[in-house]
């Protein structure tokens, strides 16, 4: 059976009374008219509206706007004042999404949108000011805004002032975007890391290169090795262009290192006695031909004081010398028992870090020569290398046996015993290299005897990451000695080949 079909009389007495509510409002007869079409509409639109549903420019506006009008018959017995629609106009979005700003062009031709038009010139409207013309309609009709739609408006000033907290808040909830950032921390599990060409392309070593070393305040890295040539380039990680090459006569490269300001470079060679300050400032090769106070045969293994003015020398028979830059003469001499095969500073440059071939280490204080603490490096039977973290927190000893132990700086102050936080065994070789980055996030660890040797260490998890190194060619011959930039956006190392290789470490932003 069919529905019974409404009473004229009824639908009649009820127009009535709405036109009346209407007119009191002092509504126009023709948007009283245009109301009555929208909302109740003849029977014969209405069946022009069904016929049309597959219409897909109904999809753009027509089905928003029967909604609408639906929800005005329900609130239509409701008359706001029109104070009320000021103060909407003036509050902010509950919520703002930038799709919403994108500009949906509507065509107004449509014969259930010819009423919104003002004029010839309005045959098509955005989907924005589309929307704001109904609601203005509505709202012209209605005479004000519905008490369920007025959004409440918070108070947020106290009698100090605004609240800065609530503000932020209600920002983040009003608007969507891409508040989760990447995290500051070094992720443990991959280490996102990139080939790039050698840091040394633009000119190749003839032979092994022994020193790689980044520039402390600028992009520039240094290479030298054995074939008596210290080399500056500039790292932009794609051509890694030759800045200058300094060729040193008879005199292969053992170690090089630039002092604290970046100014000065140190270089001591493999069998001499002397040693090479090269001053980029004035672009002179000063030769230290003699060091007052100094009797060894030859110099070779150094250490640049975090303050800057010193060298720490390595001598024989277990002897450590302080030498003064500004005048090359030795201050202080130290002395373990056993030979030195390490040498590390703390930050501060106050104490030494002294590891013995027999893996004893022994720590001193600078100004006084005294050794303030000694211990055993754990199950080392033999010592080969020592580093220091940049922000005392860890200690590093390598071994002959390829195991290095990570030491709390602190422990290694104060205890005679300290356990290591970590004994890392991924290498089978002797331990020649250790390098911790800027933050102590990372220390890589490396061994001259095998290709490939290399590893680098996630210092908070004290776990070592499982993609590094892992090439379809291997590119790690034997490593000499690794560092990181200034801020560890990049990683290079010194091979038996002459090529120093580079990687780009994504995480880090900075060079």
């Amino acid at each position: 059976m069919g529905l019974p079909r409404p009473d004229p009389q009824q639908e009649a007495v009820k127009r009535r009374r709405n036109v009346d509510s209407l007119t009191v409002l002092g509504q126009e007869d023709a948007s009283v008219k245009l109301l009555e079409d929208l909302v109740f509409g003849a029977e014969d639109e209405l069946l022009g509206r069904l016929e049309e549903e597959e219409d897909k420019d109904v999809k753009s506006g027509t089905l928003l706007e029967e909604d609408d009008d639906d929800d005005d018959d329900d609130s239509g017995t409701e008359v706001e004042n029109r104070s009320r629609l000021a103060l909407q106009s003036a509050q902010k979005a509950a919520w703002v999404d930038e799709d919403d700003e994108l500009e949906e062009e509507v065509d107004m031709s449509h014969r259930f949108r010819k009423a919104l038009m003002k004029g010839e010139a309005e045959l098509t409207m955005t989907k924005q000011k589309l929307q704001q013309r109904m609601k203005e309609q509505f709202q012209k009709a209605m005479g004000g805004t519905p008490s369920w739609a007025e959004v409440k408006v918070k108070d947020r000033r106290n009698k100090k002032g605004d609240d800065s907290d609530d503000d932020d808040e209600d920002d983040l909830c009003r608007r969507t975007g891409n508040f989760v950032t990447s995290s500051k921390s070094l992720p443990s599990s991959i280490l996102r890391i990139e080939k790039c060409p050698n840091a040394n392309t633009s000119c190749l070593a003839e032979g092994r290169l022994t020193t790689v070393q980044f520039h402390p305040s600028a992009q520039v890295v240094m290479t030298a090795g054995l074939d008596h040539t210290i080399s500056l380039f500039q790292v932009d990680g794609k051509d890694n262009p030759k800045i200058q090459s300094i060729h040193l006569q008879r005199f292969p490269v053992h170690k090089a290192q630039f002092s604290v300001d970046g100014e000065r470079v140190v270089a001591t060679g493999v069998k001499s006695k002397m040693f090479y300050i090269y001053d980029m400032m004035a672009g002179r090769v000063i030769p230290v031909n003699a060091v007052r106070g100094l009797k060894q045969t030859s110099v070779r293994e150094f250490c640049v004081s975090p303050e800057g003015d010193s060298l720490l020398l390595s001598g024989g028979q277990g002897y450590m010398h302080v030498l003064k830059l500004k005048t090359t003469e030795v201050v202080r001499s130290m002395k373990i028992n056993g030979s030195v095969t390490g040498m590390a500073f703390s930050p501060d440059g106050s104490e030494v870090f002294t590891q013995s071939e027999e893996g004893v280490v022994y720590v001193w204080d600078v100004r006084s020569s005294r050794c303030v603490n000694k211990f055993e490096d754990d199950g080392c039977i033999r010592g080969t290398s020592i580093a220091a973290s940049r922000n005392g927190q860890y200690l590093a000893c390598g071994s002959q046996s390829g195991v290095v132990n990570v030491y709390s700086q602190k422990d290694c102050l104060s205890s005679t015993s300290p356990r290591p936080l970590k004994a890392v065994m991924n290498l089978v070789t002797p331990v020649t290299s250790l390098a911790f980055n800027h933050n102590s996030e990372l220390l890589g660890i490396a061994s001259d005897a095998e290709d490939e040797a290399v590893r680098l260490l996630h210092l908070p998890s004290l776990s070592v990451f499982s993609n590094f190194p892992m090439f379809k060619r291997k590119v790690l011959k034997r490593a000499h000695c690794m560092d990181f930039s200034p801020h560890s956006g990049f990683f290079s190392l010194a091979n038996s080949t002459g090529h120093a290789p580079l990687f780009r470490l994504l995480h880090y932003k900075d060079f």
